[in-house]
């Protein structure tokens, strides 16, 4: 009875396996060597992780950009075509045009199209497109067509082949009016103090950069157009990778929407505050050694002509010490900022178990 009963019943798929396996080994003679089996994979659509090919977002914030999209996303589009080894996703940010910017981007296939019920800035727009990409890199572009889609293979081969964890396109000292140029030379020297690195390019809005870093640091970034400013100021300082790649600016068409004076103040200001936030001892040493300097002036002037130590002269080196001391303390405040933070390319590589070996 027992016979007909398994007689009946279907073997397993993993039975069968088994049972195959254990006749093989019985058939292989004593002494063979038995050649290694390639590895199968049981589900096709599952791909191989070691295969996986990286997705680079694209993130482009427009505000009334009808006259210029339609042209750039189609050369984007022509230019993504031609790159191999990278995934690509397109997100406009629609950053509460007036204009038919949102329906021209929703023409292309590739973008995905997000709108502001109401202008919130430029930045507000970036912030957005970072939280919302799902790529392992994150390009940032403008929509005016003064950035060409030509140099993202050059930017994609500095990360890929040098291990860079941000690529900056550097305008250098062209396409810009008198004024501007003048005060991005301004800016560049006072970043360049801060980070002590040398930054040729301080607001360039065209830039690669690591999706997680930039990811962390998103919630510092303003919503206004001082966004470059922070996100390199924010690299630099945590110990990122950064690399300038030349390159020609176009001009845009229409009128820009930056206003020297009003933005030129807020990119100063948020230098100042990027600055006491990542490294505050750059602030605080020479404002202490200033006032230090002036307290010690004045109690050597007013010792050679009255033979005084003066309230005026204590009260400055006081300021000065407790200057020096806030400085420390907040630079030690500043360092604990950093231990959450993803790994540069070079120590995630370096580090214990990265290796697939």
């Amino acid at each position: 009875m027992s016979t007909d009963i398994e007689s009946h019943v279907e073997e397993s798929p993993l039975s069968l396996l088994m049972s195959a396996g254990l006749e093989s080994l019985e058939a292989a003679p004593e002494g063979s060597e038995v050649e290694p089996v390639a590895p199968v994979h049981l589900d096709p659509d599952r791909p191989d992780v070691s295969q996986k090919t990286a997705l680079v977002s694209i993130v482009i914030p427009a505000l009334n950009e009808e006259t210029n999209l339609g042209n750039l996303l189609a050369e984007l589009d022509e230019a993504l075509s031609h790159i191999r080894g990278f995934a690509f996703e397109i997100l406009l940010i629609d950053d509460g045009s007036t204009d038919a910017t949102a329906e021209i981007a929703s023409k292309f296939r590739r973008v995905r199209v997000y709108s502001h019920p109401v202008n919130l800035g430029n930045g507000a727009s970036v912030k957005r497109g970072i939280r919302l990409a799902r790529g392992d890199w994150i390009l940032l572009m403008d929509g005016d067509g003064q950035h060409p889609p030509k140099e993202i293979v050059k930017m994609l081969s500095l990360v890929k082949d040098k291990n860079f964890d941000m690529v900056v396109c550097s305008r250098g000292s062209s396409g810009g009016s008198l004024h501007r140029n003048l005060a991005n030379f301004i800016y560049n020297g006072l970043a360049s103090y801060v980070t002590s690195k040398k930054i040729p390019d301080l607001t360039s809005g065209y830039r690669l950069v690591r999706a997680d870093a930039l990811k962390a640091f998103v919630n510092l970034l303003p919503n206004t157009f001082s966004y470059p400013t922070t996100i390199t100021l924010a690299m630099f300082k945590a110990g990122y990778a950064v690399h300038y790649h030349p390159f020609v600016v176009r001009k845009r068409g229409g009128s820009s929407k930056i206003r020297i004076f009003k933005d030129g103040s807020r990119f100063f200001l948020i230098i100042l505050k990027v600055t006491t936030f990542f490294s505050p001892l750059r602030v605080f040493v020479p404002l202490s050694a200033f006032v230090g300097l002036m307290g010690m002036a004045w109690y050597i002037y007013t010792y050679l002509t009255r033979h005084q130590f003066t309230n005026m002269a204590m009260l400055a080196l006081v300021q000065a010490g407790l200057f020096f001391c806030l400085g420390l303390i907040s630079e030690q405040i500043a360092q604990l900022r950093f231990d959450r933070m993803p790994l540069p390319s070079q120590e995630r590589e370096n580090e214990p178990g990265s290796d697939d070996s």
